[in-house]
């Protein structure tokens, strides 16, 4: 039995180069801003860097690709006083409905000069989904009380205003130009605390949005603690593809390159889902140190790197993996396809966040790599125990290889508990994660009820499965995913990863589920997006799959067409969506 969680081996030459790197940025390191989410704005601005726009969709066609945060802070300015001459003040909130851009980057910023809290929308994933597209975006303008719409000319065609909506002008009404407020007329609000900064919309029902509430001293605290936890500095080169409307890209890599003055090589996520290659390629030409992206990304990417032959990765010490479940396999897979060009093994960064704490929750040392807990997957169905095991590859159905995702940063206090009596529980014992501290949100906005029941006892409660080793987190499941099978706690990630390894099955895109069956029971129900014409085959090599790690047959096995499986605009799979859609028969099945 192997008590210790497995920890791969990161090169002394890393290590050296590592040390020597950081004696040299330590030298010419600023420090980092410190106030208001406006005092930092308007030092920030003075910092001898800004954003590089990289992809086809938003790298200027004839102008410089590069600009100063001096540049954008200026024109932000302008948009601040644009707003205000429109009537808007400190403490309203403003829509904002377009693509990633020097435009929404500038515009976020202006809101936050002005004292106004920023609303950015998700824009609609397929033109199948333009109906339930307008509908969670007027719910959610309406919801969040916007007291004005900016938003894109070509999303402009699809989203017509109609009676009880706020007033809607393009994106360009407020920024900087001829007969236009200027930026010096900005009347800069007092400073307040409690004043909302961003209203971040979760995934969900349209009918009943929930946005996030993360006001000034919330924001703040975070990027200070998140800052902190992952030794990030002044120095640091961050890319992103990742999605503005989502917390991951609005507060870990735009918030914080943009209140600290940090250098930021920006692209769309159109164009990293068109070429996932091109992600390395930014890294590599522009020397970043700090990447991150959901689990499906990685896989992308290493899918890339192995057509890829001239990268240069090694300045890249800093790539999280957050926003859903860390996958082992696909970090493993990563790292084995980067080294050859430099990647440190090191270099891999699993962390835990949610919108519910601006982002970040829980990090790891930075420079470590994956560390994993490999546990007894029965015993930890049965008991709720995580029990450390010796794993051979032979074991793989009855062992479970769960990342370690760091200690809380920070100003924020984690625990674990049973979920119906909240008692504290020991180490390795399985329950649900709480969260209190400095960057937790106070809550829903307009949603008293959704917010009495996120918290206990002054504790935010995640809904997250998760146990503690040694001070570190662990994470599970979700609570509401789990399917309960013969006693046991089936956790529908094992389920979805073995299916996910199958030959044609489309890796990453497995949902797994439970259904009332016979006398209450709960039964699994698999859904796949497939890319083979053996569908016979494909769905046999599910079923031996999905009962070798439920021990239960899987009631119904649905094939479905590549690119139909529901997920959020941040590209995360939904189970409940997926869910509804099984039980009222609208899968789009695979004939």
């Amino acid at each position: 039995m192997n008590n210790s969680p497995d920890l791969p081996n990161t090169s002394s030459r890393f290590d050296e180069e590592h040390a020597l790197s950081r004696v040299r940025r330590d030298a010419v390191t600023r420090q980092l801003p410190t106030g208001s989410v406006i005092e930092r704005l308007e030092k920030s601005a003075d910092a001898p860097t800004g954003v590089r726009f990289v992809g086809q969709s938003i790298a200027p066609v004839d102008g410089p690709s590069f600009i100063s945060w001096r540049e954008i802070h200026d024109d932000a300015r302008g948009v601040g006083a644009a707003l205000q001459a429109m009537g808007i003040v400190p403490g309203d909130h403003v829509a904002i409905l377009g693509p990633t851009s020097r435009e929404l980057m500038t515009i976020i910023r202006g809101c936050w000069l002005a004292g106004v809290a920023s609303m950015v929308l998700p824009l609609p994933m397929r033109m199948a989904s333009l109906d339930a597209f307008i509908e969670s975006t007027r719910s959610r303008i309406r919801h969040g009380e916007a007291k004005l719409v900016l938003i894109d000319d070509q999303l402009a065609a699809f989203y017509q205003t109609i009676p009880g909506d706020p007033p809607t002008m393009p994106m360009a009404a407020v920024m900087p130009g001829p007969g236009k407020p200027s930026g010096e007329r900005l009347e800069l609000p007092a400073n307040d605390p409690e004043r909302l900064v961003i209203l971040q919309y979760t995934s969900g029902s349209t009918s009943e949005p929930k946005g996030v509430m993360i006001p000034d001293r919330v924001l703040t605290a975070n990027v200070d603690a998140s800052c902190a936890a992952a030794e990030l500095d002044t120095n640091e080169v961050m890319v992103s593809w990742l999605p503005l409307y989502h917390d991951m890209g609005l507060v870990g890599f735009l918030s914080i390159p943009m209140l600290n003055g940090v250098q930021l090589v920006q692209a769309a996520p159109q164009d990293f889902m068109a070429h996932p290659g091109h992600w390395m390629e930014w890294i590599s030409d522009w020397k970043g140190t700090a990447t991150a992206g959901p689990n499906f990304s990685w896989v992308l990417a290493t899918r890339a790197l192995k057509r890829a032959t001239d990268l240069d990765l090694s300045s890249l010490t800093l790539a999280l993996s957050g926003a859903e479940p860390v996958d082992p396999q696909a970090v493993d897979a990563f790292v084995k396809a980067a080294e050859p060009f430099g990647l440190s093994a090191g270099s891999i960064f699993p962390a835990f966040g949610m919108a519910e704490v601006a982002i970040g929750g829980a990090f790891p040392p930075r420079y470590r790599g994956l560390k994993c807990d490999t546990v007894d997957r029965i015993v930890m169905e049965r008991e709720r125990i995580a029990r450390p095991v010796n794993a051979t590859d032979d074991d793989e159905v009855t062992v479970r290889r769960l990342p370690l995702l760091g200690k809380a940063v920070p100003g924020l206090e984690m625990k674990v508990v049973d979920p119906t009596t909240r008692e504290v529980l020991p180490e390795r014992h399985v329950g649900e994660l709480l969260l209190r501290g400095t960057s937790v949100t106070p809550g829903y906005y307009k949603r008293p009820e959704a917010t009495r029941d996120m918290f206990h006892d002054g504790w935010l409660c995640t809904g997250d499965l998760a146990y503690l080793l040694d001070g570190e987190l662990v994470i599970c499941g979700r609570i509401k995913d789990v399917i309960i099978v013969g006693g046991r706690n089936v956790f529908p990630e094992d389920i979805e990863r073995a299916v996910g390894e199958i030959e044609g099955v489309r890796n990453g895109n497995v949902i797994a589920f439970g259904v009332d069956g016979y006398k209450g029971k709960e039964t699994v129900i698999v859904v796949a997006e497939v890319k083979s014409d053996e569908l016979d085959q494909v769905r046999q090599a599910i079923h031996h799959s999905a009962l070798e790690v439920s021990g239960l047959p899987p009631r119904d096995i649905m094939l479905v067409k590549p690119g139909t499986l529901p997920k959020t605009s941040s590209g995360k799979l939904q189970r409940a969506k997926c869910r509804e859609s099984y039980l009222l028969g609208e899968l789009e099945l695979l004939d």
